[in-house]
C-alpha cells in the first residue's frame, strides 16, 4: 500500500470535483419552487443524488467497495475503499453562497482521533457551494479533500461533547494540500490544549452561578 492516498493528488481530485459539479448541474428537476429556497431541502436533495451516483464519478478501476447505507448521526454520508486499501468516509456539505454566514459541524474531535488511529482511513469532505437561479441550483465550486487539507485558519472548535470541529465560515474555506496529517493532528492537539481550559473556566462560572440560585431557592417559600 502507498504511504498516502493517490486520489487527492494530481488530476484525480480535480476530475472528481468537476464530475460532481457536472452531475448536480445536469439534474434539471432536482428542486421545485416549494423547496428551492430551503437550504436543508437543497442539502438533502444533493446528498441523496450523490449517495446514489458518487461511485460512478470515481476513476475506473479505483473502487473496490462502496456503501451509502449509513445512520443519520454517522461520520459518513457514504464511503468507499480504493484498490490501494484506503478507506474513505465522505461527509457531504452544501453551502448557499447567497447567505452571509454558515458554520457547519464537521465531526467530533474524539471520534476523528479514534478514526485516524488507522493510517489507511480518510475522513473526507465533499463540499459544494451553490447559488439559486430561478428554480435551479447552480453549483459554483466543489472541494473534495481530507479534513487534514483544511487550513486551521478556517476552522474552529465548538463546545459540544469532547468538542466539534467546525468550519468557522463557509464563505472562507482555505485548502492546504501540502499539509500533512501529522502536522494537522498536532495542531488539533494544540488547539484543544487552549480550548479545554477556557471551557473549564466557563463551567466553573456556571457552577458558581447555580450555587447562588440554589441559595435563593433554599430561602424561598415552599408553594
Amino acid at each position: 500500500m502507498p504511504s498516502r492516498s493517490r486520489i487527492f493528488t494530481g488530476k484525480t481530485r480535480l476530475n472528481i470535483e468537476k464530475a460532481v459539479i457536472s452531475l448536480i448541474n445536469s439534474e434539471k428537476d432536482l428542486m421545485s419552487s416549494r423547496t428551492i429556497n430551503s437550504p436543508r431541502a437543497v442539502g438533502d436533495a444533493i446528498q441523496g443524488l450523490l449517495e446514489s451516483k458518487f461511485d460512478k464519478l470515481l476513476p475506473k478501476n479505483i473502487l473496490t467497495e462502496y456503501n451509502s447505507a449509513f445512520a443519520r448521526r454517522s461520520m459518513a454520508d457514504f464511503a468507499f475503499t480504493d484498490n490501494d486499501g484506503f478507506y474513505y468516509v465522505v461527509d457531504n456539505k452544501t453551502h448557499n453562497l447567497d447567505t452571509a454566514f454558515n458554520m457547519p459541524n464537521l465531526t467530533s474531535v474524539e471520534r476523528l482521533s479514534r478514526f485516524y488511529e488507522d493510517d489507511s482511513n480518510y475522513f473526507t469532505l465533499l463540499m459544494v457551494a451553490y447559488k439559486v437561479e430561478g428554480e435551479k441550483v447552480d453549483i459554483k465550486t466543489c472541494h473534495f479533500v481530507p479534513i487534514e487539507h483544511l487550513d486551521w485558519d478556517c476552522l474552529t472548535i465548538g463546545a459540544l461533547g469532547w468538542g466539534q470541529i467546525q468550519i468557522a465560515n463557509s464563505n472562507n474555506i482555505r485548502i492546504n494540500q501540502k499539509q500533512t496529517r501529522k502536522d494537522w493532528m498536532l495542531q488539533l492537539c494544540d488547539t484543544l490544549a487552549e480550548f479545554y481550559p477556557k471551557e473549564i473556566e466557563k463551567i466553573t462560572g456556571r457552577i458558581k452561578h447555580f450555587k447562588k440560585i440554589r441559595k435563593h431557592w433554599e430561602k424561598h417559600p415552599n408553594y
